[in-house]
């Protein structure tokens, strides 16, 4: 009886996890924004590493705004399904064409993520034109985290969380569950940053990939599903000082593996994307001399770890980190 009771308030605050709440899980997006520094030239790279920690930890920053800015929410997605069937040109990719067919409200209810995007890269410009420390260290974290948000395949459906297939709780498998038990196994190494010529063509790029994923991560875990027994896709586990209800170790290795690498994929592409971005907004702002912001010496502890974090990432060897360390 109590696992039926337990079962149901799964269910149930799932069904009420409100919109907003989607995105990668906090682990994700901190290791695509601080992998993405080890992409950077020689030019940017000192000036990022001095402020990795900074890079990686406010990697979060526009998920904890959500909560007291009603205007956050529609940054992180975008519902393209609301706008016909692919390739989507119903929908105008130049924001002030799509706001002129659909008007500004129709695009908020339906999210934003490719546009938000082009405007944090035009921000990071400026701040980079500036030579404001402080505002390009909070728009390359901010630009990070909706760039992986764009990869998301879950962030490019109005099903979400599955709620539309009776599927509620997939968007917390795929996007914080499977990363968090199989980042071991991914390799992270995607070279080095490339020039960006277009933003938004790039935005839309991952947007679009995005969606055209939806379908099969959908149909897989139906698939998964019914490869796994009822009584054994969820299991209880520690978190903190409480007992939680989390989808199997078992179930979860399933659907990774039929998967074939997406999740894998989908934070390499982000990763490399965010590096780019970060690199492609230097260029333009006439690659200003960033060592002069570095009024940080790191201690040699410090140089020794990024040191190692960067020879990992150059054998393939880096993973990310844990929430404990």
């Amino acid at each position: 009886m109590l696992k039926k009771i337990l079962g149901v308030v799964f269910m149930v605050t799932l069904l009420l996890l409100p919109k907003n709440t989607k995105s990668w899980g906090f682990w994700a997006h901190k290791t695509i924004n601080r992998i993405a520094v080890f992409t950077l030239p020689m030019e940017m790279i000192g000036f990022y590493k001095a402020n990795i920690e900074y890079i990686t930890e406010h990697a979060i920053d526009p998920d904890k705004r959500r909560y007291a800015d009603p205007e956050e929410a529609p940054r992180h997605y975008l519902d393209i399904d609301k706008y016909g069937a692919a390739p989507y040109d119903n929908l105008p990719r130049k924001w002030k064409d799509a706001m002129m067919k659909y008007t500004e409200d129709t695009l908020k209810a339906h999210g934003i993520v490719p546009w938000h995007i082009e405007k944090m890269y035009y921000r990071l410009v400026n701040a980079f034109k500036e030579m404001d420390k402080y505002k390009i260290l909070r728009n390359s974290a901010d630009l990070g985290h909706y760039i992986g948000d764009a990869h998301v395949p879950l962030h490019a459906t109005s099903n979400y969380n599955g709620q539309f297939t009776n599927q509620v709780g997939i968007h917390g498998l795929l996007e914080s569950r499977l990363p968090e038990l199989f980042n071991a196994e991914y390799d992270f190494f995607v070279g080095k940053a490339r020039l960006i010529n277009s933003p938004l063509q790039e935005s839309w790029k991952a947007v679009l990939k995005s969606a055209s994923l939806v379908d099969t991560v959908l149909k897989l875990e139906v698939e998964a599903s019914r490869q796994v027994s009822s009584d054994m896709k969820y299991s209880m586990e520690q978190k903190g000082p409480n007992m939680v209800k989390m989808y199997s170790p078992e179930f979860s290795r399933k659907y990774h593996t039929l998967l074939s690498g997406m999740v894998e994929r989908r934070m390499r592409e982000a990763i490399f994307t965010v590096g780019s971005f970060w690199y492609s907004a230097w260029v333009e702002a006439g690659k200003p001399d960033l060592d002069k912001l570095v009024d940080k010496q790191l201690t040699e502890e410090e140089k020794k770890n990024l040191a190692k974090e960067e020879k990992a990432y150059n054998e393939g060897k880096l993973h990310g980190r844990t929430e404990a360390e």
